[in-house]
Formats: C-alpha cells, sequence, structure tokens
C-alpha cells in the first residue's frame, strides 16, 4: 500500500473507531487524575518504570500478553510469572494485552475474542490473585466489530490519540499518550498536555513499553518518564492505576 493510501486508511479507521460503539462517561472530576501504563510487560518497565512511580507513591497498569512471559521481544527482554507477581504483590495493576498480542485491527474478532479468553486464563494460573479489569487495544486501533464486542467486557479499553480524556471520555476507546521515542514526543509537549489536563481536570493517560538509559524505539528514558511523573505530581493530580481510575470516575462522573 503506496503512503497516501495508507495514510488515507488510518484516518478512516481512526474516524470509525471513534465516532461509533461508544461508552460515554461525563467527567466531573474534583481533580485531575493521570495514570502511567505500560505495554507487552518489559522487565524494564517493572523495575525501573516501577522504582520512578514508587518514589511519589504510585502504581502502574501493566498490560500483558502471557504467552510472551519470559522472551525477548523489541521493547527487549519481558517480565516472568514471579515479575508479575512481585508487582501485584507491590499494589501494580495488570491489565489484559491478548495472549498472543494480536492486531486490534486486521484480526477477525473471533480469534481477537479468543486471544483474551486465553490470556485471562493463563493469568489465572500464573497469578491467581489477579484479574484482568482493563484492556489495551495492541498495534493498531479496534474495528468496530471488536470493541462493540468488548463493550462492557472491561472497566475500560485504551487505546492511543496522544491526548487527555477531558469533558467526556469513551471508556471503549480511553485516550492515551505515547511516550516512546518513535512518537518524538518532548518534554514540552508532555508538559503541556500535563497543564491542559489540570486545566480541564480530566484524565490523562500516558502509555510507553520499555524503560532504561538505552530505550528501544518503543520505549522511553528513565529521565524523561522521571521528568514526567515529577510534573503530573506538581499539577495535583491524583496518581492512580487505570482500574482505580475508572473506579474514581464512575463514581464521580454519569454515563451519558
Amino acid at each position: 500500500m503506496d503512503r497516501p493510501l495508507y495514510r488515507a486508511a488510518a484516518r478512516y479507521r481512526r474516524t470509525m473507531a471513534n465516532r461509533f460503539c461508544r461508552r460515554e462517561v461525563l467527567l466531573d472530576l474534583p481533580v485531575p487524575i493521570v495514570s502511567f501504563t505500560f505495554d507487552d510487560a518489559p522487565k524494564s518497565a517493572f523495575a525501573a518504570g516501577g522504582e520512578i512511580l514508587a518514589a511519589h507513591g504510585a502504581h502502574a497498569t501493566f498490560f500483558v500478553c502471557l504467552s510472551l512471559l519470559g522472551q525477548v521481544g523489541d521493547s527487549g527482554q519481558l517480565a516472568t510469572q514471579d515479575d508479575l507477581l512481585r508487582a501485584v504483590e507491590n499494589g501494580h495493576e495488570l491489565g489484559c494485552h491478548t495472549f498472543d498480542h494480536l492486531d486490534a485491527w486486521t484480526t477477525p474478532p473471533a480469534i481477537f475474542l479468543a486471544s483474551i479468553d486465553r490470556n485471562e486464563a493463563a493469568l489465572r494460573a500464573a497469578v491467581p490473585s489477579a484479574s484482568f479489569q482493563t484492556f489495551a487495544y495492541p498495534k493498531s486501533g479496534p474495528t468496530l466489530a471488536v470493541k462493540r464486542r468488548l463493550n462492557y467486557r472491561f472497566a475500560c479499553c485504551r487505546g492511543g490519540g496522544q491526548a487527555a480524556n477531558t469533558d467526556i471520555a469513551d471508556m471503549n476507546l480511553l485516550k492515551a499518550c505515547f511516550l516512546d521515542r518513535r512518537t518524538g514526543i518532548d518534554i514540552a509537549f508532555a508538559e503541556s498536555l500535563i497543564r491542559y489536563n489540570a486545566s480541564r481536570r480530566g484524565w490523562l493517560v500516558f502509555a510507553t513499553h520499555d524503560v532504561s538509559d538505552s530505550p528501544s524505539p518503543y520505549g522511553c528514558s528513565r529521565q524523561f518518564l522521571g521528568d514526567v511523573v515529577d510534573m503530573c505530581a506538581r499539577s495535583g493530580a491524583l496518581l492512580l492505576p487505570l482500574a482505580r481510575a475508572c473506579d474514581q470516575v464512575s463514581h464521580r462522573s454519569a454515563p451519558i
């Protein structure tokens, strides 16, 4: 597919996913919320990312594909069962990312849903005390068929969009801002987004993969993540993992 056609297809995909099959809540928060999420469960996210958040008494949501445990991926060495157990013991949350890390746009819905079921079964075996309350679409935004089938299955389903959730949030496709090197996000953009979220008392979700001094294109540096977390804390926002943020939003807000 040539570049103009690819871009047109991508715009169409985003438009369809954003406009339809929405589960909207009106955000009426007394203070802004910021959530930090890590996809694919690199070991460095648990170690470095967890340490940075712990300095502020905060916790993360790690989106895991249980089939990838212990493997080496594009974002480096991935977590083991022990890493998941330790994360839950330390108060972090585990979210679902399908068992097979399937593309949410190109995978037939039945296969996509079966992979979610398999991931949930694998979690029960690996970490009996945990359950998946949240979901993140792997690789791409969802088709309408996938989005529709996940309606109300999870407290929320996270996408991308490089934006904060303000005024109205779609819990079936929650906006997030990726801090990955590949996005080209710099500290000035992150700061402006944090300030905007604070001024609107919104819900800002950050996402990345690995965290190290030499991150992959899918991750960010320790310094960058630390600076972002510091700015969020100074903004007066509650730093909450995704499921706990959903509880706050559901308590304070109303479906529309």
